[in-house]
Order: C-alpha cells, then structure tokens, then sequence
C-alpha cells in the first residue's frame, strides 16, 4: 500500500513540478495493489498457471495488467479531473507498480504451495511410518507364540509336570502384550518385569540345564521405550543358544548409563553346528532392526558380534 507513495514525487515532478498530486488519489490507488495481489494468488496461479499452462497465465497477466492501467486512467479522470498534465502522470510509475505486486504475490504463491506440499509429504510419511510401526508390532506377538508353544510342546513331552506353571507364567505375558502394550512408549520399569517374566518361563523350561544370568543396572522410572523392543534379542538367545553346546549360558543385562537405555545379550553358540532354519527364522531380528531404524535413528547404536564361541548384542538408545 506505501508504493504509490514512494512513486508519486519522482513522478510528478519529472513532468511538472507545479502540478500537486491529491493524498487522497494515492490512497485509493493504492488500495487496488490487495485485489489484485489475492486475484494471482487465489485465482491465476491455481486455476490458470497449474491448469491452462504457462502461456495462457501470461495472456492473463497482461489482460489484467491492461485492465489495471484502464482503472487507473480512470481513476485519475475520475479523483484528478484529468487534463493533458495528468495523462503523462505515471505510465512507468504503474507499471512498476504492478509487475512489483505481481512479483510478490507469485513469490508467496509458490512459497505457500511448498510449505502445504512439504507439510503433507512429512504428514503422509509419518502416517506411512505409523502404519509400518503398528504392522511390525503385530509380528512381534504371533512370532513370540510360535516360539513358546514349540517350547510347550517340547516341555510336554519331557517335564508333564512343568506344563501347567509354564502356562500361567505365559498368560501373564500375554495379559502384557494385550493390555499393557497398546501405548507408543512404556516404563522402562515395565519392559524390565517383561523380560524377566518372559526369562523365568524359559527357566522353568530348562531348569538347570541351561545357566541364565539376568542382571540390571539403574532401572530410573522416567526413561520409556517402546514395548516388546528388546524381547527378541532374548528369544534369538534361547532359541541359538541352548542346543548341542556344553554348559550352555545366557547372560543379559538391561540398565541406563550416562542417561542412555543400555541393553546387552550374549549366549554361547556352537560354530560346528549349522542350524536349519524354516520360514520364520529372522523374523523378529529383522523386525526389532526395522523398528530402531523408524524409532530413533539418529539416537539408537546396535552392535551384534561373534567372538570365539560367543554370541553378542549389544543396544544403546539415547544421544550422546
């Protein structure tokens, strides 16, 4: 609305210094640089630039430029009493004015439309990472029954007696994972009692042929996670770690250092025995992989390695 004023004096001067420009007439012309800022925006841009093309935009530009300099001789015939003077009053002075307006309105035009179209990528790519999450939440539990029935089955025939504690220990964990587990992130503390749930089951099923040592640190009641995280780090233990070795023994460690969530599995594995794996082996590796990377990945380190006749992993969450 100022640029007629900053054009005015140069304008009239140049051709006669006599002649005095009413407040008034600046005002009001000043006042058609908002429609049609608005008329580009809102109408030219969306309805002819994005639909007609390009070449039918710029004939509407001119038209309406063409129409804005009409109103504005007008105006002037109309607000100055127009006189020969006045006619000569500012042709450049408009035009500048215009394509300024012009120039402006296109610019925040495209800057709008990238600003909404970067908004909706971002909302579409979280709705796409929501539905990835929650179809990977929903392997961890059928893929966690697959492995405990197997080892029921496997108890059944070895220990009959062991079945029925077995099975109220698993529904205890399955009153976790249909309960307790729907939230985006839990307690630490919970995913803690969790493991060591899901441990004692596999303790009751191997008894004393198989060591597990269950250790943690500081277990502080503000840090969270998101559940079922860590438990196939633990069921990848049992089910690698326990046949056709001597002495087999797991050992785990869950804990917070230096404000980092630090997780740590290890279990002996025998190097001479090749493992045939079905279908759905790798399953809930794959899955805990994918899920860190959605979850935090610039703030997660996941270190799996094999050293003479050991087998560790070892996840730290939390930036430094």
């Amino acid at each position: 609305m100022a640029l007629p004023y900053l054009l005015k004096a140069p304008t009239a001067n140049n051709y006669n210094p006599k002649i005095v420009i009413p407040t008034y007439y600046f005002s009001v012309l000043s006042l058609t640089n908002i429609p049609f800022f608005y008329f580009n925006t809102n109408f030219l841009i969306p309805k002819i630039l994005k639909i007609k093309g390009f070449y039918m935009y710029c004939i509407s530009i001119i038209a309406t430029i063409f129409l804005l300099i009409l109103f504005n001789s007008f105006l002037r015939q109309f607000l100055l009493n127009d006189s020969i003077n006045y006619r000569i009053l500012p042709g450049f002075g408009t035009a500048f004015q215009i394509l300024f307006i012009l120039a402006i309105s296109t610019s925040y035009r495209i800057l709008s439309d990238n600003l909404q179209e970067e908004d909706f990528r971002k909302e579409r790519e979280n709705e796409r990472l929501k539905s990835e999450l929650s179809f990977l939440r929903s392997q961890i539990s059928p893929h966690f029954m697959f492995n405990v029935l197997n080892s029921i089955v496997s108890l059944s025939r070895r220990k009959p007696q062991m079945v029925e504690p077995v099975v109220i220990k698993l529904s205890e964990l399955m009153r976790y994972m249909l309960y307790e587990s729907d939230d985006a992130k839990v307690s630490l503390q919970r995913e803690y009692k969790y493991l060591q749930s899901y441990i004692e089951l596999q303790k009751i099923r191997f008894g004393d042929d198989v060591e597990v040592k269950f250790e943690h640190g500081l277990i502080t009641e503000d840090k969270s996670i998101e559940p079922m995280l860590l438990i196939p780090f633990v069921e990848n233990a049992f089910k690698h770690g326990v046949g056709m070795i001597e002495r087999p023994l797991i050992e785990v460690f869950l804990g917070v250092e230096d404000h980092k969530l630090v997780f740590m599995v290890r279990n002996k594995f025998n190097h001479q025995f090749k493992e045939t794996k079905d279908g759905s082996s790798g399953i809930g590796l794959n899955n805990v992989k994918r899920r860190l990377e959605l979850l935090y990945p610039e703030s997660h380190n996941l270190i799996i390695s094999e050293q003479e006749d050991w087998y560790e992993v070892t996840l730290i969450i939390g930036n430094d």
